[in-house]
């Protein structure tokens, strides 16, 4: 018996080279499908495995001889073809059951290959994502590397910003505002010259402090926010003039609203044996006036009002035009927050005031005020209050006097 394998793609195929070769008498034994040995043949398409078997021509003519000689009746003869011919597709299962097997062995090595690679591919798939959360955890720590010496050279920068040289610190120290020691750095940066710092300070002080001389004669008007000072400093102006000058001095008040302030000024007022007038309206400011022709000064002290009430203001521009004077000073206290001085200059512009008086320079020990009045009015300072004495305590200083005083080298007391 012959027996033959053919691994083919399709069964046409196979019955094609079967009856080519072995003739249209043989028998398919077994068929089934198989895949290619290697990991190439598990990805690949399956093929057909047949097995055919087909008769040797000895035991044909075996057969047609036993047949021929003895036509039927030598059984055994015949016995023994037929169970030489059931041993033999006995052999051939056998073998093919081998082939199955050995298929199996294959397939489960291409399986254990096709496992080994998965396991391959999956440890190298592990290895590339610990390396990436690897990568990712070094460029996390960078980054916060990078953002900690950020804020470590912010902080020195800001550390370096916040160092004041000597001339800022005698400035700040001294309660002059930042704006104006900024400009003030900015001047003795730009002043070449080969003087010290506090040197070129000194000089660029004396340039932005401005001093005036007013004449006192004529009618002279005092404005300025409430508690300021203004009636005390115009019973020292009418002392000073009147007992130290000499001359003739007349006194108007328009504050009726505040308590006790028509009396103080009228007690001063009879103290120093002067004129003295209230005014409630209009036409009391025109007869208070007309009354006081023959006074070579006429002081008049008006009413505190707030710079945030417009209508107060306007209201007090109405008896400051009535008074028909460009001698107007405005009233200011050394102790006033800076802040809410710039709110008081800007405030009290409309009325025209030409002059700054600085008051209770006795009650701060820093002075740099004066520097901050000056620079945000940008109005000459006529007179300085020291203190509650009539009429000693009020001066005229000088620049030079004012510089000492703002950089703390004097002190009024």
């Amino acid at each position: 018996m012959i027996i033959k394998h053919y691994i083919v793609n399709t069964m046409n195929e196979a019955m094609t080279r079967i009856r080519y070769e072995l003739g249209r008498d043989a028998v398919i034994i077994s068929q089934r499908k198989i895949r290619k040995p290697g990991i190439k043949g598990f990805f690949s398409a399956k093929s057909i495995e047949v097995t055919a078997a087909v008769e040797n021509e000895v035991n044909e003519k075996k057969q047609n001889t036993v047949n021929y000689n003895d036509n039927g009746r030598n059984s055994n003869e015949l016995n023994n073809i037929e169970l030489n011919s059931i041993e033999a597709i006995k052999k051939v299962v056998q073998q093919e059951n081998e082939n199955v097997n050995h298929s199996r062995v294959v397939q489960k090595q291409n399986n254990s290959v096709h496992k080994d690679s998965n396991q391959s591919d999956n440890n190298s798939e592990n290895l590339m994502s610990e390396m990436m959360k690897m990568k990712t955890m070094i460029s996390e720590l960078s980054f916060k590397r990078e953002l900690s010496l950020e804020k470590e050279l912010s902080q020195v920068g800001k550390s370096m910003e916040n160092q004041k040289s000597d001339i800022e610190e005698i400035l700040f120290d001294n309660d002059v505002d930042s704006e104006n020691i900024e400009n003030i750095m900015v001047k003795i940066k730009n002043n070449k010259t080969e003087k010290t710092d506090l040197e070129k300070l000194k000089i660029i002080l004396k340039e932005m402090i401005h001093i005036t001389k007013p004449k006192l004669q004529g009618r002279i008007v005092l404005v300025g926010p409430t508690g300021v000072g203004k009636t005390t400093t115009i019973a020292k102006l009418a002392g000073k003039l009147a007992l130290a000058e000499g001359k003739k001095v007349g006194l108007i008040t328009v504050d009726t609203y505040r308590i006790g302030a028509v009396e103080q000024l009228k007690a001063y007022a009879d103290i120093m044996n002067l004129p003295f007038k209230v005014v409630y309206n209009m036409n009391d400011m025109d007869n208070a006036i007309k009354s006081m022709s023959e006074c070579e000064v006429v002081l008049i002290d008006t009413t505190g009002r707030s710079s945030k009430n417009k209508m107060q203001i306007a209201e007090l521009r109405t008896f400051v035009e009535k008074a028909d004077t460009k001698n107007i000073h405005l009233v200011l206290s050394s102790t006033t927050k800076n802040r809410d001085m710039k709110y008081i200059i800007e405030g009290y512009r409309i009325l025209n005031y030409n002059s700054i008086i600085v008051t209770k320079l006795d009650e701060t020990a820093t002075y740099g005020s004066i520097l901050n009045i000056l620079e945000t009015a940008k109005i000459p300072l006529s007179f300085v209050s020291v203190g509650q004495n009539v009429p000693d305590d009020i001066k005229e200083l000088s620049a030079d006097s004012i510089v000492s005083l703002i950089l703390g080298e004097d002190t009024i007391c």
